[in-house]
């Protein structure tokens, strides 16, 4: 085959290969946004849930969300920080937020120690519009909540 007889260019097989990279970059871009702006959800949820049990004044099932274990009424004993009168105090109408009517998640931001076993998020949640937000501290592994020696900002102080 001489140089003369060389087939003619054919730019498919070039302008194929570019539409697959940008159709990966864009799939792998969408993917990374979409996991950095749902990366706190499961944590959310779980506050969004205990908020929503006090919001209908069911104190067991806001316990069984804070404490991580649906089943406490079967062992009561394990769970003695706080016990279910003392969360019905702290959580309750009496409490320091009175009776909890409405509850919005600020922000939410991770918080990691050297052992594995201590890393959660903190959430951050305006409960009944006050002006001061409550951060939360929620377990990654088992999802219980207690409050957080922390106070994660969303937005600088006014």
């Amino acid at each position: 085959m001489a140089l003369m007889d060389a087939k003619e260019y054919d730019p498919r097989p070039a302008q194929r290969r570019w539409r697959v990279v940008g159709a990966l970059a864009v799939v792998v871009i969408v993917g990374l946004a979409l996991w950095w702006f749902f990366r706190y959800w499961p944590e959310e949820h779980a506050v969004n849930k205990f908020f929503e049990a006090l919001e209908r004044q069911d104190f067991e099932t806001a316990y069984a969300l804070y404490t991580a274990d649906p089943d406490w009424k079967q062992h009561p004993e394990k769970h003695n920080s706080p016990t279910f009168s003392q969360f019905k105090l702290d959580w309750g109408p009496s409490g320091d937020y009175g009776p909890i009517t409405s509850h919005a998640i600020d922000c939410s931001t991770e918080y990691k120690r050297r052992d594995s076993s201590a890393s959660g998020v903190i959430v951050t949640v305006t409960i009944n519009k006050r002006s001061e937000p409550t951060s939360l501290w929620v377990q990654k592994k088992t999802k219980e909540i207690t409050f957080s020696p922390w106070q994660a900002l969303c937005h600088p102080p006014r």
